[in-house]
């Protein structure tokens, strides 16, 4: 099968290292891109410079090219992407798809998710206060199909799960910017952990809001350490061997159910590569996080 409008891509954030569940996220959605003929992009998602640092990017692209994973365009930073989410920010305001909030988690909280200065409204006015802006879902009972899964329901609740797209701090939220982003590089696939299921039903509002279509979607296990955690930076996953690399992708690729023939067969990197491309099956993938 091929498609050339195949569009995919990778968006770690920088707050550290490339670790092995990182790869393994990143090997999936390349061989997925691969297997279609399509474009394979890398996005650096650096959104928060109180967690991230220049060293953490360059650490994660040096990773990504020794471990034979090329972007097919040049690498985006979401750094440099600000003055377009604000210009998409205000049109939210303004078309009462979005409103400012100057509520704290300890007042959501206290009122089971409600804002007490009925903020949705636009009466509030957050003054000289910090205020956040938050996206306005609509009550939605989604159905979509998932690649891996198959098919999903959310229940998507007005208000109560309104996802905040500006931070209070001024810093822009992930939920806008990874779909700005995905717009605006016409991404037509996304491959991510199973863990960012939860929030699809709502980007895909934010999408239909900005005027585009939501991607494909394909969901994959999270990797787990011994002690049953998601494998991530905040566990203190150690980072990648870069001068391992073909071990670590032949690893990858096991954590992925594919083929253990093409392992022992190939002995370099654009080969392995190539080889898990051309027998791609995604249907291997075990639907339980190991």
């Amino acid at each position: 099968m091929t498609d050339s409008h195949y569009r995919g891509r990778f968006a770690p954030s920088p707050t550290g290292p490339l670790h092995f569940g990182s790869l393994v996220t990143a090997v999936a959605s390349y061989l997925e891109a691969r297997s279609h003929k399509g474009t394979w992009l890398v996005r650096i998602e650096d959104l928060d410079p109180l967690r991230e640092s220049p060293e953490a990017t360059q650490r994660i692209l040096d990773s990504l090219n020794a471990h034979g994973l090329h972007s097919d365009e040049p690498v985006r930073f979401q750094s440099e992407r600000h003055a377009h989410y604000h210009a998409l920010i205000d049109r939210l305001l303004s078309q009462r798809l979005a409103y400012r909030c100057a509520c704290s988690r300890k007042q959501l909280r206290e009122n089971d998710g409600r804002h007490p200065e009925h903020c949705r409204d636009g009466k509030a006015e957050p003054g000289e206060r910090p205020f956040a802006v938050r996206f306005a879902l609509h009550d939605e009972h989604s159905e979509w199909h998932d690649q891996l899964l198959g098919p999903q329901v959310q229940q998507v609740h007005a208000e109560l799960d309104d996802p905040v797209i500006l931070r209070k701090e001024g810093f822009y939220a992930y939920q806008l910017a990874v779909v700005a982003d995905d717009i605006d590089q016409g991404i037509s696939h996304v491959v991510r952990g199973s863990d960012l299921l939860d929030m699809t039903a709502q980007q895909q509002q934010i999408y239909r809001s900005l005027g585009a279509p939501p991607p494909q979607w394909m969901h994959i296990p999270v990797i787990l350490n011994a002690e049953g955690q998601k494998l991530s930076k905040q566990n203190h996953a150690p980072a990648l061997d870069d001068r391992k690399a073909i071990d670590n992708l032949k690893r990858a690729l096991v954590a992925l159910g594919q083929e253990q023939r093409l392992l022992a067969e190939a002995s370099d990197i654009g080969t392995l590569l190539a080889r898990a491309a051309a027998n791609w099956a995604p249907e291997r993938i075990h639907l339980t996080a190991r």
